[in-house]
């Protein structure tokens, strides 16, 4: 099956930010999500093809609000009167007018996913992707790789397992942020994500459901000590309180998952974003307010403070507690730590910089955003969302068919979340008794 058509457009994210959205048209199929058939482009294609099948395959590419310096290019327009410069019509164009054609010409077949990507990352011809902007080949690909699953006849997470070569595929354990601070919220907490983990579930439905009840009773705790307007909701559905310090909103973590009862059943991870309050070497736990350099802290106390919070709290998991470049402080804390230290800024699922992790031992674990770079190395590997998010549920087909165990995209709360969430728990009822679900061997499920 060959592509006939490929036509992308700006189309708007979670925190009404231009995106990309891409539709792929080829000539046998099936419409791969349900909003994707329109009916202005459906009659086109009867009128243009009429002995075809049509399939209509629809991609939309997310965004991050803490991005590491050495992602992958998201090319922006940089226009200040559009769009205060976050246009996307440039990738928009490099689509619709170079990438679109070339791949239209080529007959390739929709199953042929590395040849294709292959392809858009020669033409493009840079290391991160600046030419034509990671935003608009990722838009590509996804629907590329959703034309494939249809090209074969198989749900998507199959055919991506098929890709990866799994022979089964796992659900995941959800890594709910239900606390947002760093760059996500407007409160003075430096630390980005505080999420709970039911690790102790025994399927992933079970597991929706432990932190659904775990983030109504973290909203009646944050109510009942700080006031109603402390439950406003950050850009990934996790609450906001005005809070300053970081293991006060442990705290307020483990009172809520004692009060819903589950405190055998879930532990706590943490997204430290410390790229994002790096200063001069030091870190600036403060670092919202008004610039003061003698409160900074040095690499080593920075590790202190998690040291206690992972012996005061059932933490289990930390991302980026240092700047991306901090590379003896990464060395030495996941030496120590005992725990899931999780690379994000320091890796940005780029080979390069994952071959360097991996050889000094900087981290134990990959974070895998599909709008970035490349691949692991036996590691751990989290599935992420970004916090400018679309309604696209393709990281929740991603997640099952990688087999990595878990997943993180934002709360149990904003519906460009729960796309993902109930798309897994629709995977689930579609696999039946054949489901696994990932449990308190998240970090590395194969070994169930």
């Amino acid at each position: 099956m060959s592509i006939l058509k490929i036509h992308a457009r700006e189309i708007f994210d979670s925190r009404g930010n231009p995106t990309v959205e891409v539709d792929l048209y080829t000539s046998k199929g099936v419409c791969a999500s349900s909003p994707s058939c329109a009916l202005g482009s459906l009659l086109y294609f009867l009128i243009a093809f009429p002995a075809s099948i049509l399939g209509l395959f629809r991609a939309a590419v997310p965004s991050g609000a803490s991005t590491g310096i050495y992602e992958a290019l998201e090319l922006r327009d940089n226009d200040k009167t559009r769009y205060m410069g976050k246009g996307v019509s440039k990738a928009v164009e490099h689509i619709n007018k170079t990438i679109a054609p070339a791949l239209v010409s080529k007959k390739l077949n929709v199953v042929e996913q590395e040849k294709i990507d292959k392809l858009m990352i020669e033409m493009d011809g840079t290391e991160n992707k600046s030419k034509f902007g990671a935003n608009a080949i990722l838009g590509v690909s996804l629907a590329v790789c959703k034309a494939g699953a249809a090209e074969k006849g198989v749900p998507l997470y199959r055919h991506i397992a098929d890709l990866a070569g799994n022979p089964e595929v796992i659900l995941p354990v959800p890594a709910f942020n239900v606390i947002n601070g760093g760059s996500h919220a407007g409160n003075k907490l430096a630390m980005q994500e505080f999420m709970i983990l039911p690790v102790g579930a025994s399927s992933f439905r079970e597991a929706m459901r432990i932190g659904a009840e775990v983030y109504h009773n973290l909203k009646n705790v944050i109510k009942e000590k700080y006031g109603k307007d402390a439950t406003n909701v950050g850009d990934e559905g996790g609450f906001a309180p005005n809070i300053l310090e970081n293991k006060e909103a442990l705290e307020l973590l483990k009172n809520a998952i004692g009060k819903a009862g589950y405190t055998d059943q879930v532990v706590i991870g943490m997204d430290v974003a410390a790229s994002e309050f790096f200063r001069s070497g030091k870190y600036d736990l403060d670092f919202k307010s008004p610039d003061d350099a003698s409160r900074y802290i040095t690499p080593d106390q920075l590790a202190d403070l998690y040291k206690s919070f992972i012996r005061d709290y059932p933490v289990v998991s930390i991302e980026d507690p240092f700047d991306q470049d901090d590379w003896e402080a990464w060395q030495k804390f996941t030496a120590s730590a005992g725990i899931q230290v999780v690379g994000d800024d320091l890796t940005v699922t780029n080979p390069k910089r994952i071959a360097k992790a991996v050889s000094e031992k900087s981290c134990n674990c990959l974070l895998l955003k599909v709008n970035q770079i490349g691949s692991s190395n036996g590691w751990g590997v989290m599935v992420s969302h970004r916090s400018g998010e679309t309604e696209d549920t393709f990281i929740a087909d991603l997640v099952v068919g990688l087999c990595t165990g878990q997943i993180k995209t934002g709360a149990p709360c904003r519906s460009e979340r729960l796309a993902k969430y109930n798309q897994i728990l629709r995977i689930e009822e579609e696999l039946g008794n054949k489901a696994k679900f990932a449990g308190r061997c998240f970090r590395n499920p194969l070994a169930k």
